[in-house]
C-alpha cells in the first residue's frame, strides 16, 4: 500500500519574512545608488555644467551686445556736450532714451536666446567627471536642465580718465546680469552670471567738472 504525502508547504509568515527582506535589500540598494551619485557624481556634474553655462551664456551677452550697439550706438548722438562761452565744458548729458532703447533691445534678443539654451540643454559624459583624459569622452552622457530665474539686469557705468592737458577719456560700460538654474536628478544650483561689456571710448576736449555730468540708465 502507498502512502500519499501532502507537499511540505512553507508556512505564509515565512514567506512574508523573504519578501520583506528582498524589498529592505532593494531598498538599502537603491539608497547607495542614490547616495554614491549625491555625494560622489553630483557635485561633479553641477561643477562642468556651471562653468559650461557660463562660458554659454557669457557668449550670447557678447555677441549679441556687439551686434546691437556697434549698428545703433553713436556717441555723438548719444552725448550732449554743452560748453560756456570760453570753451570749457558745463554740462555732459546722455540721452537716456537712446540708452534704455538699446538696452531692452538686448535684453529681448538675449532673452530669445537663453531660451534656446534652456531647451537645448547641457550634455555633460560621466567619463569627462573622472578627469582621466583617456576616458573623459566615454560612458552615458548626463542631461542637465537650464533655467532663468528672474529678470535680465542692466546699467550702465560712465567713466572719465584724464587723457592729456585739457582732454578726458570718457569710457561707456554696460553692466548685465542675471541668474540660471542648473538643474540634474536630485539636485539644482543656483547661477550668476555677469558681464561687463565696453560700449565706447571716445576723447573729449575740455576739462569736464564732476558736477557737470549728467549720465544715468
Amino acid at each position: 500500500m502507498k502512502y500519499y504525502r501532502k507537499p511540505h508547504r512553507i508556512p505564509f509568515k515565512v514567506k512574508n519574512i523573504k519578501f520583506i527582506i528582498i524589498i529592505i535589500s532593494l531598498c538599502i540598494i537603491i539608497n547607495s545608488i542614490i547616495s554614491f551619485f549625491h555625494n560622489n557624481i553630483s557635485p561633479a556634474v553641477i561643477k562642468i555644467a556651471e562653468d559650461k553655462l557660463k562660458n554659454e551664456a557669457t557668449n550670447i551677452v557678447y555677441e549679441n551686445a556687439l551686434d546691437i550697439y556697434s549698428k545703433e550706438f553713436d556717441y555723438s548722438d548719444i552725448m550732449s556736450i554743452e560748453k560756456d562761452s570760453e570753451g570749457n565744458i558745463t554740462l555732459l548729458r546722455a540721452d537716456t532714451v537712446k540708452l534704455n532703447y538699446l538696452s531692452s533691445k538686448l535684453i529681448l534678443t538675449i532673452n530669445n536666446r537663453i531660451t534656446e539654451l534652456e531647451n537645448l540643454g547641457i550634455e555633460v559624459p560621466l567619463g569627462y567627471m573622472t578627469k582621466n583624459l583617456a576616458i573623459h569622452k566615454l560612458g552615458p552622457k548626463v542631461n542637465i536642465d537650464l533655467e532663468q530665474i528672474g529678470n535680465i539686469n542692466t546699467k550702465y557705468e560712465s567713466i572719465f580718465e584724464s587723457a592729456g592737458i585739457n582732454q578726458t577719456r570718457h569710457k561707456i560700460y554696460l553692466n548685465v546680469s542675471m541668474k540660471m538654474r542648473v538643474v540634474i536628478p536630485l539636485n539644482s544650483k543656483e547661477v550668476e552670471i555677469s558681464c561687463q561689456i565696453p560700449i565706447s571710448e571716445t576723447i573729449v576736449v575740455g576739462k569736464i567738472p564732476n558736477t557737470a555730468i549728467e549720465f544715468s540708465k
